[in-house]
């Protein structure tokens, strides 16, 4: 069986305009921050994991979109601005796509829609346009039902948007996925500048908790805490950047479309967890010496978790996991939460900080053990 990369003159790398194009996608990201920082209630996470659920859906497929198109190609280049455009319009919407704007961000999500699949199955290899052929229906029907709930609202919109988003999660369910070809460096590239991004946002949202307060002690620790804290999740991800690059380009082709809809699904956890922190910095960076509130010491330590897990799942998918350290640390994270209700959110902030740091020198030694024992055998 073939592991090498598809043949075809598609590009490996990241083209600048895909760079472009994930800036204003991770717009959507800052904005579910937003919402969850302006929500801080269970209502306020549910909206937040059901538009992160359909926003990224079309997001990894403009990502396995741009791993099988030519961006030389000047219509090809327009159309996919017309999906940043469309992209744009969502997050624009995503703060009130339940109080009213829902109506928006589903024209927004049609956009994306109807450009994608255009492309996909006009513009790319005849098994990757049968396979989108397939896909395409379930894509239209979901963005069908968001606009449907913008309209109707209340009750019949959250109905409708919990439908597309189930229905996303089970598409690879209901379709074949023979014919998609997987460039594995582009694809693992591409994944990680999201996230970075992501991270660098999440610090960007940080500054604007702050509100252009005086600079002071109190500000200061807790913004140096917060990059400890946004280091340590950069580390965690990137640490095994190169491994993972290894592994997708060590997977058989006909193996890689099954293992590449594994990696972008948990990629949804791993924008979660960084929603989940960043919503809590903001809402920690106020008063950092002072108790937090049950739902910002809730979600600073269960968005660490969820990202730390969902790194070492993606591990485990991939066959790279060396050391449970990692897997058990999301348990520790977990147990902050007492220290930010009774003490402060500096205190926990500085606690999740130092048991990611904890768990990365655990793997790395773990790692170089294993290094030294296979150069022994």
């Amino acid at each position: 069986m073939q592991s090498a990369e598809p043949a075809d003159g598609r590009a490996v790398r990241v083209s600048t305009l895909e760079l472009f194009f994930d800036l204003v996608f991770v717009f959507t990201v800052t904005q579910l921050t937003v919402l969850l920082a302006d929500e801080p209630d269970a209502a306020g996470l549910v909206k937040v994991v059901l538009l992160l659920s359909v926003i990224w859906w079309m997001y990894d497929g403009y990502a396995w979109l741009t791993n099988a198109l030519a961006l030389d190609v000047l219509a090809h280049r327009l159309l996919l601005i017309g999906g940043m455009a469309g992209f744009l319009i969502m997050a624009l919407a995503v703060p009130t796509t339940f109080e009213g704007g829902g109506v928006a961000f589903g024209v927004g999500y049609l956009v994306v829609v109807a450009l994608h699949g255009g492309l996909y199955i006009k513009e790319t290899s005849v098994g990757e346009a049968r396979a989108m052929l397939g896909i395409a229906p379930y894509n239209l029907l979901a963005a069908l039902l968001l606009l449907a709930g913008g309209f109707a609202g209340g009750e019949t919109q959250w109905v409708l948007v919990v439908a597309a988003a189930v229905l996303f999660w089970c598409v690879p369910l209901l379709v074949s996925l023979e014919g998609f070809q997987i460039s594995a460096s582009h694809f693992v590239e591409r994944h990680g500048l999201v996230v970075i991004v992501a991270l660098g946002e999440s610090i960007v949202v940080l500054g604007v908790g702050a509100g252009g307060a005086q600079v002071g002690l109190e500000l200061a620790l807790i913004a140096l805490l917060g990059l400890a804290l946004s280091t340590g999740l950069w580390w965690t991800y990137f640490g095994d950047e190169e491994h993972i690059e290894h592994a997708m380009l060590s997977t058989p082709l006909d193996e890689r479309t099954r293992l590449a809809i594994h990696f972008g699904y948990l990629h949804v956890f791993l924008l979660l967890g960084i929603v989940l922190v960043a919503a809590g910095l903001k809402k920690a960076i106020a008063h950092p010496l002072d108790p937090l509130d049950d739902f910002t010491a809730v979600v600073l330590a269960a968005g660490t978790a969820v990202f730390v897990a969902a790194d070492a799942a993606l591990l485990r998918v991939l066959g790279l996991a060396r050391s449970r350290a990692r897997a058990a640390s999301a348990v520790a994270l977990l147990a902050t939460i007492p220290l930010g209700l009774a003490v402060s959110a500096a205190l926990q902030v500085a606690v999740l900080a130092a048991i990611v740091t904890a768990a990365l020198a655990a793997g790395h030694w773990t790692r170089a053990a294993a290094d030294d024992e296979s150069l022994l055998h």
